[in-house]
């Protein structure tokens, strides 16, 4: 696991490239602590930079940037190839000889061999990467399928960047670190910068799946062609339905993830997991400790707010396994002394409240081990989240009442005070908090007004999703761009709402929320997670299943529960889902008042210029009466200005400059 970053410079508009180079891996040195290394091509003027975390074949050997045998290619590359050992062994049937043991060296001899498409179509893995071709003077940028790791690129007169993370950027002389306002109402709706888009205005985020090609001449940069090499509506839509029974499905399934767990446990590193006591940690740990012939370490964090705890329960789970358990139970204390370090852990805006406990139990892991398995993906995959079944109960009643009479609906529920709204329809509170839905009936009947005139069930989820309703009307200049869950496509439409939903959230969720929170809270401290269910054989798997091999008798996550019963007894599975959170709302208006009263001050809002001040603070002022639970909405706000005194030497002296300049 590592830090990539680079650019292409054919102006010659930077001087001491090298220098420049080390200075952008040093701004990533978290990611990759054990090693570091550039490389630059002065002809043409491409460089690369890398910082290494050591996990596979840990000699210099494995240092990059690395060229392939045959010097035709180069790379900086982030991530692991877990099939790596498989492809090397057909390599050499080709005619390749390996000096190490990394994976670094067999990703380079299967471009050669293969081509980078066909190669890659091969990978098993999380990667992202930076190929030089120096026969075809071509700059290649790759994500992997789900977008497990990061990568940024941006342009600017024909000068071309592009990093693991933002920050290396800020060693570019001239960087312009100026705030997309536009990104900024995408952040305030979802709690993260969906990509294509970043916050930074001319940088993008390369979208999961794709090889991103860019062309290099003597005088300028011109970026070709996106390719999609793997795309996940197109799984969804055209795969195989399986149509075999319960017992034949999970059989395949567990086949397919302990194959998905065994690769992922190949280290040269002390390796563990993180345990929640859910059925996705689980069913990963059951796995790991099936294969291996020691107790697996493993990490829980508890919280004494019995309503956030499911330390007791990772307790059993691990006890019952026998894995080798460590676990800490956290104050109010020690949570809040990590949201310091948020703003600078998270280089884009970002405000989903469980990378605090994401953090946490990182930095416990990383004390004994420096790989983890995590269980993410399982809602996304086999319709976990609370949230779906919610949302396609309301959407069939909402779809089945004549519009007019929504609308008239909508208007009397707004027409009512929240106070009343409370008094009247408390009885409403055991429906709401059987889909996951927190916070008081006033609150969940306004949310209800506003989907009610929705024309679509496109438009009725992103509306259900969302925090600011209309973040346009508070980001000052601010218009929402286009982005897949603004503006679905068509063939959305030709699959069942909970397909859609998944998928959906497959796309956009998943990669810019969950997996951004692991990777960044992980990274921060050199750990490196990996994420078995992710593994793209499963998703296919998992696509390809029926709605109703995943979703049934009240109960999600059917094929995982199926397998886990081979490994727990039923009290341990058969249990209400948990969110992986913190007290938030009380914290807001008890130890962390002063702190978010300095950050929504009035005179600072004014001048900082990106949101209405008078807007921002009413809403304030509702939540600490009580009137109002605008928790989400508020978070957001804080985690944005806590990022800009993070960067704001950065995004203020460079406000109005480019790279040249």
């Amino acid at each position: 696991m590592c830090g990539i970053a680079g650019f292409v410079d054919p102006q010659r508009r930077i001087e001491n490239e090298k220098r420049v180079l080390n200075q952008m891996g040093t701004q990533m040195s978290h990611r990759g602590p054990d090693g570091s290394g550039v490389w630059f091509d002065n002809g043409h003027r491409v460089g690369l930079a890398h910082r290494r975390l050591s996990i596979q074949d840990i000699s210099p050997r494995g240092a990059q940037p690395m060229r392939s045998h045959s010097n035709r290619y180069v790379i900086s590359y982030n991530g692991e190839v877990y099939n790596f050992c498989d492809l090397a062994k057909e390599l050499i049937t080709l005619g390749h000889e390996f000096s190490g043991d990394s994976d670094t060296e067999v990703i380079l001899a299967a471009i050669d061999s293969w081509g980078l498409v066909d190669a890659v179509s091969r990978f098993i893995g999380m990667f992202a990467f930076a190929l030089w071709d120096r026969i075809e003077h071509r700059l290649w940028l790759c994500r992997d399928r789900l977008g497990i790791k990061p990568l940024y690129y941006g342009e600017a007169d024909g000068f071309f960047f592009f990093g693991s993370v933002l920050q290396s950027f800020e060693a570019l002389p001239h960087f312009n670190a100026q705030v997309d306002r536009d990104a900024l109402t995408l952040f305030l709706r979802h709690n993260y910068v969906p990509a294509p888009h970043s916050i930074y205005e001319g940088v993008s985020k390369v979208m999961p799946g794709q090889l991103i090609e860019i062309e290099v001449t003597s005088t300028a940069t011109k970026l070709i062609k996106k390719h999609q090499y793997w795309c996940a509506e197109q799984v969804m839509l055209n795969g195989q339905k399986f149509t075999g029974s319960v017992s034949v499905m999970t059989d395949q399934f567990e086949a397919l993830l302990s194959d998905a767990v065994e690769k992922r446990m190949i280290s040269d590193v002390p390796l563990g997991a993180f345990l929640s006591g859910g059925i996705d940690s689980s069913s990963i740990v059951a796995l790991m400790q099936n294969l291996s012939n020691s107790p697996v370490k493993t990490f829980s964090i508890g919280f004494r707010e019995s309503e956030f705890d499911e330390a007791h329960w990772a307790s059993r789970v691990a006890n019952h396994l026998g894995t080798d358990h460590t676990e800490l139970y956290v104050t109010p204390k020690d949570a809040l002394a990590v949201i310091p370090d948020l703003a600078k852990i998270y280089d884009e805006p970002f405000s989903d409240s469980s990378q605090i406990p994401t953090l946490l139990v990182s930095r416990l892991a990383r004390e004994n081990v420096t790989v983890a398995l995590s269980g993410d993906g399982g809602d996304e995959l086999f319709c976990g989240y609370k949230r779906y079944s919610g949302a396609e109960a309301m959407w069939s009643i909402i779809d089945s009442i004549p519009h007019l009479l929504r609308r008239f609906g909508a208007g009397a529920i707004r027409k009512m005070p929240p106070r009343i709204l409370n008094i009247c329809f408390t009885w409403l509170q055991p429906f709401f908090k059987k889909y996951g839905a927190s916070g008081s009936p006033s609150d969940k009947l306004l949310k209800i007004a506003e989907i009610l005139c929705m024309p679509d069930r496109e438009s009725f989820y992103r509306d259900f999703i969302s925090h600011w309703k209309d973040p346009a009307s508070i980001v000052i200049g601010g218009t929402e761009p286009a982005y897949l869950l603004g503006n679905p496509p068509d063939w959305t439409r030709d699959l069942g709402f909970l397909d859609a939903m998944m998928v959906l959230d497959a796309q956009t969720y998943l990669p810019d929320d969950i997996l951004t929170k692991v990777d960044r809270a992980s990274m921060s401290i050199g750990l490196e997670a990996r994420i078995p269910l992710l593994d793209h054989r499963i998703v296919e798997f998992a696509w390809n299943l029926p709605v109703n091999y995943k979703v049934g008798n009240r109960e999600s996550k059917l094929p995982l529960r199926h397998m886990l019963e081979r490994y727990l007894p039923n009290n341990l599975i058969n249990r209400p889902k948990m969110g992986f959170g913190v007290p938030i709302r009380d914290w807001l208006r008890g130890p962390l008042r002063d702190w978010a009263e300095h950050l929504l001050d009035y005179s600072r809002l004014k001048n900082d210029g990106y949101f209405h001040a008078d807007a921002v603070r009413e809403k304030w002022s509702e939540y600490l009466s009580g009137e109002r639970d605008w928790q989400a909405y508020i978070w957001d706000i804080l985690m944005f200005q806590a990022w800009l005194d993070e960067h704001h030497d950065l995004s203020y002296q460079n406000k109005n400059r480019t790279i040249g300049q």
